[in-house]
Order: C-alpha cells, then sequence, then structure tokens
C-alpha cells in the first residue's frame, strides 16, 4: 500500500526523524511512501516558522533508502488565491516528486485555530472555508493533489467536528471538483479523519462525484506528523478507492503512476 502524505522533524509540526518514519512504513508493509513537509506562508507576515529549511530537507532525505519501499520526496503547499508565485519560488529550490496543495488559510487566518472562528457562525465557518477553497483551485494551477479538502472537520477550534457530507455542500463541492478535474488535478484520501472526525477528508461521496465529473487522479495519505500514524486506515482507503476507481495513484518526478487495486 502507500501512504503519500506524512511529515517528519523536518516540517514544523513533525515529532518523529525520517528514519523512524521509513521503520514504521516498513513495518506496516507499505510499498511507497511520500514525505509532504509544510511549506505554509503565514500571510502578511515575514514569520517563516511554518516553512521547512531547503538545506535541512536535502539533509534528511536525499540519502534515504530503504530495502523494501520506495521513497518519494514531495511538499505540502498551503496555498491562498494569491500566492502562486511563492509557490514557483519554492518549486524553484530543488526537484519534487510530488507537491500537495493544501489550503490551511482563508481570509489570512488559520482555520485550525480560534481567531478563524470567532467572528462566524459554525454554517459560516464551513461556508466560507468551501468559498476560499474553490477560489484558491481556481488560482492555483502548480500543485498535483488537492489535499485534505474536508480538513476544516479536525480543526482543533471546530466545536463539532462534524464531517462535511457532500449532499449538504453539493453545489460548491461540485464546483470545487469540477476545476480539479478540469486541470488534471487530484484528489487525496487523507484518512486522519477517521478517528478525528469519524470519516475520510473528504468522505466517500466526493470521490463517487468527483469520478462522475472526469476526475482521474487520487491518492491516499495518513497525515502521520508521528511515525505510529504512519500507513494509517491506508488499506480500508484503498478499498473504497477500488470500488470506485479501480486503483490508486503516486508520483514520480511529478508524474502520476496508477497501480490497478
Amino acid at each position: 500500500m502507500f501512504d503519500f502524505h506524512m511529515h517528519s522533524t523536518v516540517s514544523f509540526d513533525g515529532h518523529d526523524t525520517p528514519e523512524a518514519m521509513v521503520r514504521s512504513a516498513e513495518q506496516m508493509g507499505l510499498r511507497e511512501i511520500c514525505f509532504t513537509d509544510h511549506m505554509d506562508h503565514i500571510p502578511g507576515s515575514e514569520d517563516k516558522s511554518m516553512l521547512f529549511d531547503a538545506a535541512e530537507y536535502a539533509r534528511a532525505y536525499d540519502k534515504l533508502t530503504s530495502p523494501i519501499l520506495r521513497i518519494r520526496r514531495g511538499m505540502e503547499f498551503g496555498m491562498t488565491p494569491d500566492n502562486q508565485t511563492l509557490l514557483r519560488q519554492d518549486l524553484a529550490q530543488r526537484d519534487y516528486d510530488f507537491v500537495l496543495g493544501s489550503v490551511h488559510f482563508v481570509d489570512g487566518a488559520d482555520v485550525y485555530y480560534r481567531a478563524y472562528w470567532e467572528d462566524k457562525t459554525y454554517a459560516q465557518a464551513v461556508s466560507r472555508f468551501l468559498e476560499g477553497t474553490l477560489e484558491t483551485v481556481r488560482a492555483q494551477d502548480d500543485f498535483d493533489v488537492l489535499a485534505h479538502l474536508t480538513f476544516l472537520s479536525k480543526a482543533r477550534a471546530n466545536p463539532l467536528h462534524a464531517v462535511l457530507r457532500y449532499e449538504d455542500h453539493r453545489e460548491i463541492a461540485d464546483e470545487i471538483l469540477r476545476t480539479l478535474a478540469a486541470k488534471g488535478k487530484g484528489l487525496e484520501l487523507n484518512t486522519s479523519g477517521v478517528d478525528r472526525c469519524g470519516d475520510y477528508l473528504p468522505p466517500a461521496a466526493y470521490f463517487r462525484r468527483f469520478r462522475e465529473l472526469g476526475g482521474e487522479i487520487v491518492t491516499i495519505g495518513s497525515d502521520a506528523h508521528t511515525a505510529s500514524r504512519v500507513g494509517q486506515y491506508s488499506r480500508e482507503a484503498a478499498g473504497l478507492l477500488k470500488d470506485i476507481f479501480s486503483y490508486v495513484c503516486t508520483f514520480e518526478n511529478r508524474r502520476p503512476v496508477f497501480h490497478r487495486l
């Protein structure tokens, strides 16, 4: 199986070394993994605390090997509608196999924390997050796959941690999925929500609709920040994608590789 979303100590919020993450992946019987450490430029700030250091990244990963699984090098870039230039600058620092595009900031606020929620009802917070996501995927072109479309469900400050059901957000969800499909971008099945808010991020219905709208590229990621979560629920996630797509994707040199399930 595969895990194409994980963070080691190279990332500002990672807790275990790359070597520990690899050992865990080996023990889980994974075939291929990708490190996707954070590149989150805080809007309107010179604070670089959420960016990894390119030299440290190279030291950590360029000679990292395993006798039994492939190790890919990627990053998770925090996209906003107006930071395309920053993404291109970060991509110019080195070659990557894979670029996850995430939406962590909406209207300058980190949706994971209280400040985003303070002046909104729950419904307004959800609506604005999805609107911001649509604006972002329409504006951005240099990522490969959209990570955890329903990330808001597991945000620390979210008072409900409720699943964002496709049926409740059909119109805007379709626009997001249609945009991804038209641009040839993928959708990530992120497993980190299963034991945090009760479902994948996003749930299965989004993937069924993604395929109906012409989407082809789908990946699986645990979003692990500790070695103990590497590959978590990846086999179950693969079973879900087998029923909908019959395959799952990995990436090499920014190109999708299709693995039949």
